[in-house]
């Protein structure tokens, strides 16, 4: 999936993830967690998965990347399919001084037509805890968050909630 997306007056494109794109992908990263103290980036253990996003993903996901006009990686997002009719959406981050855009709004649009284009009836996610402006952003697009909540035991001693929507 290409995707030309316009957004703020820019033209912007989301593209497959490629390997080459997986240091692009830890600075942004680190960028998001940033705003977050005791947030941290560890590739060994909790995100194995960036260190080489261009692969073939589980469960049929894919990992996307938005780019600006300069190839610049501003944002990604990334979806998988767990059980029939039900998709998984994770790793959904814009860099900070790209939000307010609609760049997160975009992004998630455009994974629920690709679930839907899949067959998924229902879309859900967990997100930190600590991200309140996500969480925001997640119910003004429709999404609940339910009474679930897991504890990850990661570096950064995460702990989430569990959103959901049906499609």
């Amino acid at each position: 999936m290409s995707e030309a997306l316009k957004v703020a007056d820019s033209a912007l494109v989301l593209r497959l993830a490629e390997d080459r794109d997986a240091q692009d992908l830890f600075g942004l990263l680190s960028l998001c967690f940033a705003d977050y103290p005791g947030c941290f980036i560890d590739p060994h253990d909790d995100l194995k998965d960036l260190r080489a996003p261009g692969s073939p993903r589980q469960n049929d996901g894919v990992l996307w990347v938005m780019e600006d006009e300069s190839g610049r990686i501003c944002a990604c997002v990334s979806v998988d399919f767990p059980e029939v009719g039900v998709a998984e959406l994770h790793r959904l981050y814009v860099r900070p001084d790209q939000r307010g855009r609609g760049l997160g709004s975009s992004l998630v649009r455009a994974v629920e037509r690709h679930a839907r284009g899949k067959g998924a009836r229902l879309m859900f996610f967990w997100s930190d805890t600590r991200f309140t402006d996500a969480h925001r952003l997640y119910r003004k697009l429709g999404y609940t968050q339910t009474d679930r909540r897991r504890d990850l035991g990661d570096i950064s001693n995460s702990s989430e909630y569990h959103f959901e929507k049906e499609l």
